[in-house]
């Protein structure tokens, strides 16, 4: 097999990591503003006048849109050439924070919000593709992609600080607008550094009928699970989307068993690391998303800690995670991918319980910071192999797919696992507001419940480390090329 596609870079001179930069670049856009504008969601709704009700769809309408559309916007990355639509998404994600910044009403915010979701869709699957295919499969992807795979936790704490900084001082206003800057210098590095990779091969025909079905589908989903704590599980708003995302899904998947260019080559799933990957990064992203969730709130209403204050103790998680990284990238090139995700789940899990020690009348040196230490090394060890094994044996022009797959079971996973936990804490809350007549009630209650969900979240870490370890094939720079030839013979892939 030979895959000539980092050549390309050679012989126009341009170094791999500079590609590498304006992609983690694009990437770091999407995954700051995932959780800067958590940290404005008060400030949103005092200067919008969003009732309390409403104010979830500044977050929940970027979720519907970022995870029904991820596997559209890796494919057409494959299709259309992933530099083109790195840009287009850039430049959609780009203006869309621009006209959230400028917005004078709720609605305008959240259709704002949903153009930011659909931009975001389109361009973090591709920028994991372009590192992907600019790097040889072995040591060199495993460093770049593990790198790439840390951004998730790094930005995801910087972006908490960043939005506490920029919500306290300039307005919330530039939670949004600071990605105007980042996407505009990522458009330029794009232009200038990311070769063109429209393939004559790769213009197939694109499954318009299927790339339809699977996103009204996951958006049923994801829509179906965020409405259900409030509205209620058996609900008829509820279970009618869910049931329609079922129906639309097994439509997409017999659509695609017959259709002769397939939105989504299912024989992709007949590649174990692949699926395993997606599974385990569904289950570890429920846990992650609810220690960024739960914690932010217990800290700003139980320790009483302002936005920026809360965000400034986020800090230690972000270089955890970094040490974590860098040590995780050099370990999966030496043992594989298998055991190091493995540890990383268990490890991960480990922390998320962690803090079910947290209490009323705790503090974040005593109950939170080490925890938080220990989950966050986890959450390092876990998503830089993730991030590898997903791609791992993938043919060139079907990168954007996994990577699109990857990220949807991220969202989706991440989306249903918060929807589940917090229904978790909202019931054990109600319970104990219910059985305690005393001031202390509802901190009390609130506690609680934060602990119920924390518990929950370590059990699906833990059972993402077993899948793991039950079905995942071992993996790193040898087994990843053994994957390769078990699964099918590659004709080479020249880049024009």
């Amino acid at each position: 097999m030979a895959v000539q596609a980092p050549a390309r870079l050679e012989a126009r001179h341009i170094n791999p990591w500079a590609v590498f930069a304006v992609a983690a670049l694009a990437q770091v856009m999407v995954i700051l503003d995932a959780s800067i504008v958590n940290v404005a969601l008060p400030s949103i709704q005092r200067g919008l006048h969003f009732s309390q009700a409403d104010l979830q769809w500044v977050i929940n309408i970027y979720v519907l849109m970022f995870g029904g559309f991820l596997l559209l916007g890796g494919r057409a990355g494959d299709l259309f050439g992933r530099r083109r639509m790195l840009m287009i998404g850039l430049f959609l994600f780009s203006a869309a924070s621009l006209a959230g910044g400028l917005a004078h009403s709720a609605a305008w915010l959240v259709a704002a919000r949903a153009a930011q979701g659909l931009g975001g869709a389109i361009l973090s699957p591709v920028a994991l593709a372009i590192v992907s295919s600019t790097f040889e499969e072995g040591a060199a992807r495993n460093r770049a992609v593990g790198i790439f795979g840390s951004l998730a936790g790094i930005g995801g704490a910087i972006g908490v600080l960043l939005g506490g900084v920029l919500t306290q001082y300039l307005g919330w206003q530039w939670v949004l607008f600071v990605n105007v800057p980042i996407g505009a210098a990522a458009i330029i590095g794009a232009t200038q550094l990311i070769p063109n990779d429209r393939l004559p091969e790769m213009r197939a025909g694109f499954d318009l009928p299927g790339a339809f079905l699977v996103t009204a589908g996951l958006v049923s989903l994801v829509y179906g699970v965020v409405k259900a704590p409030s509205a209620g599980w058996g609900s008829a708003t509820a279970l009618g989307f869910l049931a329609a995302a079922v129906v639309l899904i097994a439509a997409f998947i017999v659509r695609e068993l017959r259709t002769a260019d397939p939105l989504v080559r299912l024989d992709i799933f007949k590649k174990r690391n692949v699926t395993v990957a997606d599974i385990a990064g569904g289950l570890s992203a429920a846990g992650m998303f609810s220690m960024f969730f739960f914690l932010s709130l217990y800290m700003q209403i139980v320790l009483r800690y302002d936005a920026l204050q809360t965000g400034i103790r986020y800090l230690p998680l972000a270089l955890s995670i970094m040490v974590s990284a860098a040590l995780t990238s050099q370990l999966v090139t030496r043992f594989g991918y298998k055991y190091i995700m493995a540890l990383g789940l268990a490890v991960a899990a480990g922390g998320l319980y962690w803090l079910t020690r947290i209490h009323v009348h705790g503090s974040f040196e005593g109950d939170v910071l080490f925890p938080m230490l220990l989950l966050a090394f986890g959450l390092g060890m876990t998503f830089v192999p993730l991030q590898i094994a997903s791609v791992s044996g993938v043919p060139p022009d079907d990168i954007g797919l996994a990577s699109g797959l990857v990220n949807a079971f991220l969202q989706v996973g991440g989306a249903i696992g918060l929807a589940v936990l917090s229904t978790i804490s909202t019931t054990e809350f109600n319970g104990v507001v219910r059985t305690i007549h005393s001031p202390l009630a509802y901190p009390t209650a609130l506690v609680d419940g934060f602990q119920h969900a924390f518990a929950a979240g370590s059990i699906l870490m833990l059972a993402g480390a077993a899948v793991v370890l039950l079905l995942l094939p071992q993996g790193g720079a040898g087994a990843a090329q053994a994957v390769v030839d078990e699964s099918e013979e590659m004709e080479p892939v020249t880049v024009a």
